[in-house]
């Protein structure tokens, strides 16, 4: 399909630059089986669901994967930003940069500030490898748990950019940008759609007789990136890793045999969801990457309803909530939440999607 079939005019003041307080205070936009449109907030999730179904979030927790510093040993020592976006082993991991025209393989990155007291206040890497469209591979001076807690004590949470544009990372984003439910390091953007929920929430949906579930997809800064091609079969998507444990699986597998619904609380959940599922619904135990991409005519065979925030024009995530609820339908319930002003990206409003017929 052509990219440009999934764009859309979305005004800046769309964008939110701080969650909803309480978080399930959040609006929430109902799209129906028949493309009915509701108004709600998060709160009230718990009436749209029955006794029986299941909720399934993603556990990641967000790493201070953004570090700043400068290149080192030549004449000049310009300023440099990496992301981490993958770890490659104990000490190495494969980072966006920039400006990555700056550095070549050999060069020593210092990161941090060399007057704060942590690990002398820096840490240095060196560029292993440069990849493309900004990749480079860095071989850190410490390993395992040291080179956790270096980055942890150095680095800050790595706002989307259509955030960090507009205002500078603080340290409320610390507590913001990470969910209720995060217990696994490794991801570098938060699930978004789990900032909504809270305790309260999480009690009113057990009462009402829906159970909750934790698989990990550790989201990869690919989230970020635009598609540039112009047809949808030319875009590659970046693997992340994801794991469902056994005990999970059998039961997913044994609520759905006794006519429970699976809620996926975000694209995350989903894509591992349905990464992991064979042609017949059996949701299978997963360990390991997907880089599964979800366009119109994908066949869903695990995912009911879908719990997501509203997402970028031209991005495989509106593609996927197209996929999933219909492209009209879904351009008609976006164009509704921008008359409407609702809040658009990570710290936005929420949307809960019924499954369009087959």
């Amino acid at each position: 399909m052509r990219t440009d079939l999934f764009d859309f005019e979305l005004p800046a003041t769309s964008v939110a630059l701080r969650p909803a307080s309480p978080r399930d205070a959040a609006r929430m936009l109902v799209v129906q089986p028949d493309g009915v449109l509701r108004d709600r907030t998060v709160a009230e999730l718990p009436q749209w669901l029955e006794p029986g179904d299941q909720l399934v979030v993603n556990d990641t927790k967000v790493i201070s994967a953004q570090l700043k510093g400068r290149r080192i040993g030549r004449e000049t020592e310009p300023k440099i930003e990496a992301t981490l976006i993958k770890r490659l082993d104990g000490s190495r991991w494969r980072a966006l940069v920039k400006p990555a025209k700056k550095l070549a393989p050999g060069d020593i990155v210092r990161f941090g500030n060399e007057g704060k007291v942590c690990l002398l206040g820096h840490l240095d890497a060196e560029v292993e490898a440069r990849g493309a469209e900004g990749e480079v591979t860095l071989s850190f001076s410490f390993h395992g748990p040291a080179l956790d807690q270096a980055i942890a004590d150095l680095g800050t949470p790595p706002l989307p950019p259509y955030i960090a544009s507009k205002r500078a990372p603080d340290d409320r984003d610390a507590a913001d940008y990470q969910t209720m439910f995060a217990a696994n390091e490794g991801a570098v953007a938060a699930p978004t759609a789990g900032l909504h929920f809270t305790p309260e929430l999480e009690t009113a949906l057990r009462r009402h007789g829906v159970e909750l579930h934790r698989i990990t997809l550790h989201v990869g800064a690919g989230t970020f990136l635009p598609v540039k091609v112009e047809e949808t079969s030319e875009h590659r998507m970046h693997a992340e890793w994801g794991s469902i444990s056994v005990d999970t699986a059998a039961a997913l597998n044994a609520a759905r045999a006794q006519g429970g619904r699976i809620i996926a609380v975000g694209t995350t959940s989903l894509r591992l969801l349905e990464s992991a599922t064979r042609e017949d619904g059996t949701v299978q135990p997963f360990d390991g990457e997907t880089s599964i991409f979800i366009t119109p005519g994908f066949r869903f065979r695990a995912v009911d309803i879908l719990m997501t925030n509203f997402h970028l024009p031209r991005s495989t995530l509106f593609m996927l909530v197209s996929a999933f609820s219909g492209l009209d339908t879904m351009k008609r319930a976006y164009a509704h939440a921008i008359a409407a002003g609702y809040r658009f990206y990570s710290y936005g409003d929420a949307c809960l999607l019924f499954r369009a017929p087959d």
